[in-house]
């Protein structure tokens, strides 16, 4: 198993070089990924850590493609509707080239609904929006010459170079624990990456990509992906809440003991989960940094 941190690039006053200093700490401990996440425009009632201080996620990316020069970079998760996928198919290439190669595209539909109005995005359409704009940049990121006439975007002969350095683009691990979600993980994805899920909640989910996937005759297996809430008990020091949204499932921290942690994991893994991405942001700067020491020295040797 693999293990990923989400940068604090939101939530709490910005930072730069005690932000940067978690992704360079993550890198030297061992980490294998640095991640950002995606909110844009989100409402002053609405108490959610991505509302304060939030640095857009892939103009931060691209600072940490030279910050962080050997770890994997990731996207938990960019939100397909709320750009133009011509734009960030680009962007994203750029990023991979700036990366030599280390990008990971995390993207999901979205869920904040008055964010999807203020921007003059139709709500209702965001999985077709979404399923469309997977295929666009697939596209663009491995074709010379690209046309496409779909519902959202119409053109033809059109040309964007230079593509990713990752031959067939970098992967796209599909966020959102919906059924939807995991089918577009199938039909248009390389992997299912989940947020607040422990292994019991994700284990039938990973059953249903995979038959999924054996059902669209796609080579390979999908990669599945976590994203966690992490706290060790008597290390980490929770200074930030997370407080859940009326109609939203409730997310499963994996909070506890050192030898807690190694189980739950261990579950992780054994139903194929093959890189789990921590959130620490709602943790100080200093608490983040314990729990990543903590994890690296005690946690992980046991599931080596």
């Amino acid at each position: 198993m693999e293990y990923g941190i989400c940068v604090p690039h939101y939530g709490k006053p910005v930072d730069i070089e005690r932000s940067l200093g978690v992704a360079r700490s993550a890198e030297e401990l061992g980490f294998d990924s640095v991640w950002v996440t995606d909110h844009l425009f989100v409402p002053r009632t609405l108490d959610i850590i991505y509302r304060d201080n939030m640095l857009e996620p892939l103009a931060f990316l691209s600072h940490l493609a030279a910050v962080v020069p050997r770890v994997r970079l990731g996207t938990s998760v960019i939100i397909l509707p709320y750009r133009n996928p011509i734009i960030v198919a680009k962007m994203l290439a750029t990023i991979d080239q700036l990366s030599h190669g280390r990008l990971i595209f995390g993207a999901a539909v979205g869920w904040m609904e008055e964010e999807f109005r203020a921007l003059k995005v139709p709500f209702a359409e965001r999985g077709a929006l979404s399923d469309e704009s997977l295929r666009i940049i697939r596209d663009i990121w491995t074709k010379g010459l690209v046309s496409h006439h779909g519902q959202f975007y119409d053109y033809d002969d059109m040309q964007a170079s230079p593509r990713p350095v990752q031959p067939a683009g970098p992967p796209i691990w599909i966020g959102g624990n919906s059924a939807r979600a995991r089918r577009r993980v199938a039909e248009l994805g390389d992997g299912w990456h989940t947020s607040g899920l422990d292994a019991a909640s994700m284990a039938p989910g990973c059953a249903h990509v995979r038959e999924l996937w054996a059902k669209n005759a796609r080579a390979g297996e999908p990669v599945f992906s976590a994203r966690i809430d992490l706290a060790l008990e008597g290390v980490s020091e929770i200074v930030l809440s997370y407080p859940q949204r009326a109609g939203r499932p409730a997310r499963i921290p994996m909070h506890g003991s050192v030898s807690a942690v190694v189980d739950a994991l261990g579950a992780m893994r054994n139903i194929g989960v093959a890189h789990a991405v921590f959130e620490t942001s709602t943790q100080s700067y200093a608490g983040s940094l314990a729990t990543m020491e903590t994890f690296m020295q005690k946690v992980a040797p046991q599931l080596a």
